[in-house]
């Protein structure tokens, strides 16, 4: 069975920048762009078993933020890269717990 559906963190991506987000198994960190396009988006992440990235998307009838999903217990770096011109990669840490 299911447990409960855990609620996402949604943080700004302008302040995530050297942030530590702390998440449980489960969760996902749901990252509001603003202006930049949902997809421009990538992610780099240090340990792919402690979280995935997850690219945003435009389906045409909504819009999806990317995120970040935590998978396991433990502490990982990701990175957050822009495909639009002069935008700085934004670095931060995700701490995950039970």
């Amino acid at each position: 069975t299911e447990g409960p559906v855990i609620a996402p963190v949604t943080m700004d991506a302008n302040d995530l920048q050297g942030a530590t987000v702390d998440l449980v198994v489960g969760q996902v960190l749901n990252i509001n762009t603003g202006d930049p396009a949902v997809d421009s988006y990538s992610g780099t992440v240090a340990d792919p078993s402690v979280a995935e990235f997850v690219p945003g998307r435009d389906d045409g009838s909504a819009t999806f933020n990317p995120g970040v999903k935590a998978l396991a217990v433990g502490s990982t770096e990701v990175v957050l890269s822009n495909s639009d011109g002069g935008i700085q990669d934004l670095t931060f840490t995700v701490e995950v717990t039970e």
